[in-house]
């Protein structure tokens, strides 16, 4: 069979399958969920095993050390797809959901019905776990999936995809309701976005290069999942102490994240006090700095650079940061704006009337104050497990959970209503 055929069979698979899943109970899909976690516990030498070879290969190919680290499934990445599974389980069903009914000046009711999207492509690089996340949220959400992940996480997502059809079939559903692309072959992804009569709608999940192919080729809707080139300003009023715990949170915690922070903006009249404090507490991490030529000499014994141009709006998704002074908040915003990629910014201040002038100028998917750029995530934000973090505004503009991946139509109930 050759790939072309292989990928129509997959998406012929999975419009059937979504439609057996829109006609099913929401305790099936639930209970599937539930199947599912129990199994990534027992299944756990299996997963590892399988992440290991991924892993091997990974070291053989000179997989950088950001891309190694989304790779890996340590026990707390497993624990956290088990808790993901049972969180979602536990959520409430939102399809079948009526919202907004109102009655019309006739008498008849008119109201939006939650409904599932049918079928989702995703096509994603090296995590494994956004393999769980996005076929547990589809499926909650009624929709059948087809996820691609990256080539070297082929074994791991194999792995997975195995237990997801294990659970389906336990809980009665359809297994071809959760679909990873069984090759590596890059014409795979060519022919899959070509399937517009079974997609539709597909999500890329990556860096650049990605979206921009997806975008350019997909024949059905595309929900982009960009990456995060994420700020945070620390403003003329912000509190030092707190300004560097957070900063260095946004920066260390996890800094191959696509919401952790990239560039950090500085208010000129702050800077002196801030940037040694920030340049000794990160230095502490090894984090490297890119710095403007007027934060140079405030950065004391750091591993420090020269900011070069293609330093700003570049997310570098290890212990590396930029830093640049500015003027005002006038400036900040300018240089977000030219430089940010939509996905989280922040602003540490005590002036509140700049912090909501922050939120209302500032486009991103998430305008933080006083806080981590870390918490745009679904499970930080009360979604759950999220598939990703879109910066389309069409459809959906941030986390994407649950709700996320439904539609709605239009429901009407009369009582032998004609119009005149």
């Amino acid at each position: 069979m050759s790939v072309k055929q292989e990928m129509r069979a997959i998406g012929k698979k999975a419009a059937a399958a979504a439609r057996a899943l829109a006609s099913a109970e929401g305790s099936a899909r639930a209970q599937a969920l539930n199947i599912l976690a129990d199994l990534l516990e027992s299944e756990r030498r299996f997963i590892m095993d399988e992440n290991g070879r991924d892993l091997d290969q990974a070291e053989k190919n000179g997989l950088d050390a950001a891309r190694t680290q989304r790779l890996t499934i340590s026990d707390k990445v497993l624990a956290s797809m088990v808790q993901g599974c049972r969180d979602v389980a536990a959520m409430a069903d939102p399809v079948g959901e009526i919202e907004s009914m109102v009655k019309r000046p006739n008498g008849m009711l008119v109201g939006r019905m939650r409904i599932p999207m049918g079928v989702v492509a995703m096509i994603y690089e090296s995590r494994p776990n956004a393999t769980i996340d996005a076929g547990i949220l589809c499926l909650k959400a009624g929709n059948a999936t087809i996820l691609r992940g990256g080539s070297e996480a082929f074994h791991s997502n194999q792995a997975l995809a195995s237990l997801m059809h294990q659970a389906l079939e336990q809980a009665g559903l359809p297994r071809d309701a959760v679909q990873v692309v069984p090759t590596t072959d890059r014409d795979a992804v060519k022919e899959m976005l070509k399937l517009s009569d079974y997609i539709d709608v597909v999500i890329p999940r990556g860096g650049e290069g990605l979206i921009r192919a997806v975008t350019e080729q997909a024949t059905m809707p595309v929900l982009k999942h960009y990456k995060g080139v994420c700020h945070i300003y620390a403003d003329e009023t912000c509190d030092l102490e707190r300004a560097v715990e957070i900063i260095h949170n946004a920066k260390t915690q996890y800094p191959s994240g696509c919401n952790a922070l990239e560039c950090l903006l500085v208010h000129e009249r702050v800077a002196a006090g801030l940037l040694p404090r920030v340049a000794e507490r990160l230095g502490r991490d090894a984090v490297v700095f890119h710095a403007c030529e007027r934060s140079l000499p405030l950065m004391g014994d750091a591993d420090v650079q020269p900011a070069k141009d293609e330093d700003w709006g570049k997310e570098y998704l290890e212990m590396t940061m930029a830093v640049k002074v500015v003027d005002d908040m006038e400036e900040a915003v300018e240089h977000i704006a030219q430089y940010g990629s939509n996905h989280t910014e922040a602003i540490l201040t005590n002036d509140h009337a700049k912090a909501m002038r922050f939120l209302r100028e500032v486009d991103a998917s998430l305008v933080v104050v006083n806080a981590t750029t870390r918490f745009n995530d679904g499970a930080q934000l009360g979604l759950g497990a999220e598939i990703g973090i879109s910066t389309s505004k069409l459809h959906a503009y941030g986390p994407m959970g649950i709700k996320e991946l439904t539609s709605t139509k239009f429901v009407l109930l009369g009582e032998g209503h004609i119009r005149q």
